[in-house]
């Protein structure tokens, strides 16, 4: 390998972060080595190990960025959206639509490897907390507004994350009907949450519920 080009240390970090970014899109956690990485952006492992000495804090730093950038993304989405209803069956749609399989492949092998590995098991943890307090102030917000009436948003959103999750789980090894998945968890939410009458005619997708 012909020697690096010196970079600024910030713009190398950097670079490595992209490297590992992409590797886990592409090839899963398990694709993120020193040696992988170092290849992506053509130095050493050595200079990759002077950056980075604990592959399992890149590791765990790529997880989070990947899976919590999705969902910075997604509520700057919702924040605009109306009412709680719509919020909720946005976040569905756009969950469930088949164009996010190399994030869930990433959250599933979050999972896995974190079985072994405490740091990315915290990192993890830390992730699905912030999805389900997305969630969960959804349901509040649909509650204090009359959409909703649940008595514990805390563990309905725990129900729906557990649902997207395993939907999309299913869907990496091409099981059941991808089209079909934000209509069955919806049609599972308005048994869930009881849907009644719609609250405004002019808004089909904010509906009365209760739980």
């Amino acid at each position: 390998m012909s020697r690096a080009t010196r970079k600024p240390a910030a713009e190398r970090r950097a670079d490595i972060t992209a490297a590992a970014a992409a590797l886990a899109l592409e090839e899963g956690l398990a694709g993120v080595t020193m040696r992988a990485v170092a290849s992506r952006i053509g130095v050493a492992p050595a200079l990759v190990a002077h950056y980075e000495p604990n592959m399992d804090e890149l590791v765990t730093s790529t997880f989070r960025a990947i899976v919590g950038g999705e969902l910075d993304e997604l509520e700057v989405e919702l924040a605009p959206v109306g009412s709680a209803s719509a919020r909720l069956d946005l976040l569905v749609a756009t969950l469930l639509d088949g164009s996010r399989d190399a994030v869930t492949h990433v959250w599933v092998d979050g999972w896995s490897l974190g079985r072994r590995n405490e740091t990315l098991a915290e990192g993890v943890r830390a992730e699905m907390d912030r999805w389900h307090a997305a969630i969960t102030r959804i349901l509040v917000a649909g509650s204090a507004t009359g959409e909703f009436r649940v008595r514990e948003p805390d563990a309905v959103a725990w129900q729906i994350l557990g649902m997207i999750d395993g939907l999309n789980a299913h869907a990496l090894v091409r099981w059941g009907r991808d089209a079909d998945r934000p209509d069955l968890l919806r049609s599972v939410l308005d048994a869930i949450l009881r849907a009644e009458t719609a609250q405004n005619p002019t808004e089909t997708t904010s509906l009365k519920r209760d739980f």
